[in-house]
């Protein structure tokens, strides 16, 4: 049996479309933690959700609330899909990490578990980037699988995927230090709805940027 070849963060979620979508609806703490940025929010507010895969739930909760949303997503079959499902957003097919975003240019920005295809100098890269574009003021929503793996070769849903992460406290520390306050966090276990699903820690983290 050939090994097979590991996919890029595109093809792998191009792979699995809606499954993601439905293995993770059901998490009550990311709709939680949208229920708690809603709180916050002043009318109207510009969105940046970043890793927007399908749209659902967070681009469509925000939108349905009045915010003005900007998805990024690296996966074309992704963005396809919430374009489709979630029409009062906008979506662009692109990696953030090479995206131009003006400094404070948005009030919030969310990212749902999608660095941790990211090495670890691009994750730090990126969360002190959010600090520049989110308004003083604003909001970051950020969340991740809280564990101390670097490069780490993992089967995800049937994709060949690498993973690269940080423990919780290092996790905290990068978001604090890009200049936000922690007004809420939680830890939780979670067990994706798909065949051989594990249950997994999640950190769930919002600050306000000072």
């Amino acid at each position: 049996m050939h090994e097979r070849e590991r996919l890029p963060a595109a093809a792998a979620f191009d792979a699995l479309g809606t499954e993601y979508e439905r293995a993770f609806a059901e998490s009550a703490a990311h709709h939680a933690s949208l229920r708690r940025l809603l709180e916050l929010l002043a009318p109207h507010s510009r969105v940046l959700d970043v890793g927007s895969g399908t749209g659902r739930p967070t681009a469509q909760v925000l939108a349905e609330a009045g915010h003005e949303v900007l998805g990024v997503d690296v996966s074309p079959v992704m963005v396809e899909i919430a374009r489709r499902q979630v029409p009062d957003a906008s979506f662009a097919c692109a990696d953030i990490r090479h995206v131009t975003l003006e400094n404070s240019s948005f009030d919030a920005v969310c990212a749902y578990f999608s660095l941790l295809q990211m090495s670890r100098d691009d994750q730090s890269a990126l969360v002190r980037r959010l600090g520049r574009v989110v308004t003083r003021g604003g909001l970051l929503m950020m969340a991740t699988v809280p564990v101390d793996v670097e490069g780490v070769d993992v089967e995800f849903m049937g994709q060949d995927v690498q993973v690269t992460s940080f423990a919780a406290a290092a996790f905290t520390e990068l978001v604090t230090e890009a200049g936000f306050s922690l007004l809420w966090e939680e830890n939780t276990l979670f067990t994706p709805s798909y065949p051989g699903g594990v249950p997994e820690p999640q950190l769930f983290l919002l600050g306000r940027r000072t």
